[in-house]
């Protein structure tokens, strides 16, 4: 059994931006099927803004990937998909989990030969090489990995002081050693990563895409005192200590406290 992708890696208007073992990150340089002159004038602003579609392909061989629901265009070649739960007590855990994270209950497998090619997204695909790390993202921000990471759930240390902030409880995290995919609203060359070793980082608003299990997260007043608080003009900052890395979005656009988006980043 064999197959070709034609028109695809040796077509001229794409580029390869990143390849990590069997995933390849390529993006389109321009959108060349505009029919009215007002969507060829947006193609050529958003091209011009660096907003270029981008996709995910994934050659497996005897192996397999596991995906964010939905994010499948096509596939070719001997490959199976599951959904990934082993049983009710699966489906359970599951639905549990998608509850608490706001995550689809389920996260299908591709096991075989063949390559995976996901939805186009003008998001911007970061490619991660975990190894032997335990790493912990920001809601909406996986997209694939392979299955030799255990993607999970990971529950905030201090939970009252989370509820207190507006956060969410819970995010996945990724543990082991293998490739993760995420899909995130700045380019990784834009990302600013702080290495903490036993100390503190203070940030008022989500700027925080990724960080280190090692570190305790939790939501606290900027102040000491509620006086403190007020006189800074600012209510509450996301804090992070222990050691540990968190890698921060600096030109994400949000009004000041914890969850509050002001503007959509493409």
């Amino acid at each position: 059994m064999a197959f070709t992708i034609n028109n695809l890696k040796d077509n001229n208007n794409v580029v390869i931006k990143e390849q990590l073992g069997g995933f390849t990150v390529i993006e389109y340089k321009e959108d060349l099927s505009s029919t009215t002159l007002a969507e060829a004038e947006s193609n050529f602003y958003m091209s011009k803004s660096n907003m270029r579609n981008k996709q995910l392909m994934i050659e497996i061989n005897n192996s397999e990937v596991m995906l964010s629901a939905g994010a499948l265009q096509y596939m070719v070649g001997n490959i199976e998909m599951t959904s990934g739960i082993k049983g009710v007590g699966g489906l359970m855990r599951n639905l549990m989990s998608s509850a608490v994270t706001g995550t689809s209950a389920v996260k299908p497998l591709y096991k075989g030969t063949g390559t995976i090619l996901l939805e186009t997204t003008y998001k911007y695909l970061w490619l991660i090489d975990v190894d032997n790390d335990h790493i912990v993202m920001e809601d909406g921000l996986f997209l694939a990995c392979e299955t030799t990471l255990e993607i999970a759930v990971t529950a905030r240390k201090n939970l009252s002081s989370a509820a207190l902030g507006g956060e969410g409880l819970f995010n996945l995290s990724a543990k082991g050693k293998g490739i993760l995919a995420l899909e995130a609203p700045i380019p990784a060359e834009e990302a600013v990563v702080i290495e903490l070793k036993n100390d503190v980082l203070k940030v008022d608003g989500n700027f925080a895409l990724m960080w280190s299990n090692t570190l305790d997260f939790t939501v606290e007043k900027s102040g000491k005192t509620r006086l403190g608080s007020a006189a800074s003009g600012e209510g509450l900052v996301n804090v992070y200590r222990g050691t540990g890395m968190v890698w921060l979005a600096p030109l994400m656009q949000y009004s000041s406290g914890p969850g509050q988006i002001k503007g959509t980043v493409g």
